[in-house]
């Protein structure tokens, strides 16, 4: 993907030129066929995903989530000490994902603060919404 092609996406949307070259030059493309699971609950996190095309549904005890294109997964990996998966997730549908190593993800978190932050509200809205309406 291009850096331009990256702009688009809501996550690096803020990013810098230099941020998004070098997730340009870093980050694969992952293909995954309907039903196939692309993360393990308990696997080291070798970095974060980003949908392209299609959908996952993302899966632990208590509950799931299905994402969309344009949104992410795999990030608490990188954040979280131990850096292994806290779910599973599974192509919902045929999908194309942004696949991008720990190392240049991590760098990318450290040094461009819109994509932190983008990513920060993301985590939140999330965990917000898996909390129990009382």
């Amino acid at each position: 993907m291009t850096p331009a092609d990256l702009r688009a996406i809501p996550l690096f949307a803020g990013a810098s030129d230099a941020g998004l070259e070098r997730v340009s030059a870093e980050a694969g493309e992952l293909l995954a066929q309907e039903g196939q699971v692309v993360a393990l609950e308990g696997d080291v996190g070798s970095g974060m995903f980003v949908i392209l095309d299609g959908t996952a549904s993302v899966e632990w005890r208590g509950g799931s989530v299905d994402l969309e294109a344009g949104t992410f997964f795999g990030e608490l990996t990188l954040l979280a000490p131990g850096g292994r998966r806290n779910a599973r997730v599974r192509a919902a549908t045929e999908m194309r994902c942004l696949a991008i190593p720990r190392e240049t993800a991590l760098e990318l978190i450290e040094s461009e603060p819109r994509v932190a932050l983008v990513m920060l509200r993301e985590i939140a809205r999330r965990f917000a919404s898996a909390l129990p309406d009382d």
